[in-house]
Order: C-alpha cells, then sequence, then structure tokens
C-alpha cells in the first residue's frame, strides 16, 4: 500500500493546470460534470475549478462512480517498474522538508541504491535528487505565490540546506530568481 500523498487542493490544481506528469499515478482528477477521472498529466480541456474532485487511489475513484478518460487511460500501467517509481516519488512529497539521503529512500523502499537510481532514472529521465529538488521547487514557487514569506524562510521551510543551494536549484529548474519569480506571478495576477 502506497503512502498518501501530502498535497493541498490547490497544490493539485495547479499539478493539473500545468499537466504535470511528476504527479501521474499519485492522484486523480476526477469531474463532477463529466463522471471522468484523469491523470495530473492529462491534456484534455481544463474543468471548472467548481467540477473537480481529487482521489489519491483508482479504486477510490472508480468507488464513487467515475470511469476512466479514453484521452490519457489513468487506470493502464505504463511500466512493471511504475510501484516502485510511485513508491519513492510518494516518500520525496511526503518528506521534503526533512534532509534526505539516498540512503534514507533506499531503506524506505528496500532496493540497492544502484537499482533504485538506475530505475528510478529509467522511468522518469531524472535521479532521486533531482526529482526532489524540483518538488522543493515546486513547494516554494507555490509558497512564493500565495504567502509573503521571505526568500530565506521559503528556503527553509521547503527543506533546503543552504540559501546559495536553494537560488541555484531554483534559477535551473524555473530560469529566475525566487525574487524574479514573486515579481512576475504579481505583475500576473495584476494583469
Amino acid at each position: 500500500m502506497k503512502d498518501r500523498i501530502n498535497l493541498s487542493f490547490d497544490e493539485m490544481w495547479e499539478k493539473i493546470m500545468a499537466c504535470d506528469c511528476k504527479y501521474d499515478g499519485l492522484f486523480y482528477t476526477a469531474v463532477k460534470t463529466t463522471r471522468i477521472y484523469c491523470r495530473p498529466s492529462c491534456r484534455s480541456r481544463k474543468p471548472k475549478k467548481v467540477n473537480v474532485e481529487f482521489y489519491q487511489s483508482i479504486e477510490e475513484v472508480e468507488n464513487a462512480g467515475f470511469r476512466a478518460c479514453k484521452r490519457c487511460q489513468p487506470e493502464v500501467e505504463h511500466s512493471p517498474h511504475i510501484d516502485l517509481v510511485r513508491n519513492v516519488i510518494s516518500f520525496l512529497i511526503n518528506h521534503y522538508k526533512q534532509r534526505i539521503v539516498l540512503q534514507d529512500v533506499v531503506d524506505y523502499v528496500g532496493v540497492s541504491p544502484f537499482y533504485l537510481e538506475r530505475l528510478f532514472k529509467q522511468e522518469t529521465k531524472e535521479t532521486p535528487r533531482t526529482y526532489l529538488d524540483k518538488i522543493r521547487v515546486d513547494k516554494a514557487s507555490y509558497l512564493l505565490k500565495n504567502t509573503t514569506l521571505t526568500n530565506l524562510e521559503i528556503c527553509y521551510e521547503v527543506g533546503f540546506q543552504s540559501p546559495s543551494n536553494f537560488y541555484k536549484v531554483f534559477r535551473n529548474v524555473k530560469d529566475c530568481s525566487p525574487s524574479e519569480y514573486r515579481s512576475k506571478e504579481q505583475h500576473y495576477e495584476m494583469g
């Protein structure tokens, strides 16, 4: 049984608006008006926010009376290793605030470090470390947009150990600094 992921409704909403495939299989978007459910990465036309519910398993969403989207086929597994990868991703999402080393992940999923790195990279095109960095940047982006916390407060809140690493990773992922991102988002909200 996989861990439940700790994401708010608004965070999940952002993932589906961005068609973010990093979260596929971790939760499902159900549209009350059509009675259809999708992966977060589904490219179908986006529903109104008020018509959406989120579920963390196919069993939950189907028991609630929703049927699978024909476009993104959320009920179809794409790889025999997907459960292991999803367990790693759930672990990273649920523990992103903590200092995590590869051994922590290995201990959690019960495979060798070499096997985990190779398999994870094969399935996601990223290492667990870069994936964790992107989760942290996603969280930081959300906080920059929706709070008045300082960049330094956000840096530590999302699990980075040093401001210099936070700024470097943020720039690599978002192609701008945290301050530039906040300004751009505030300008976008007003515009």
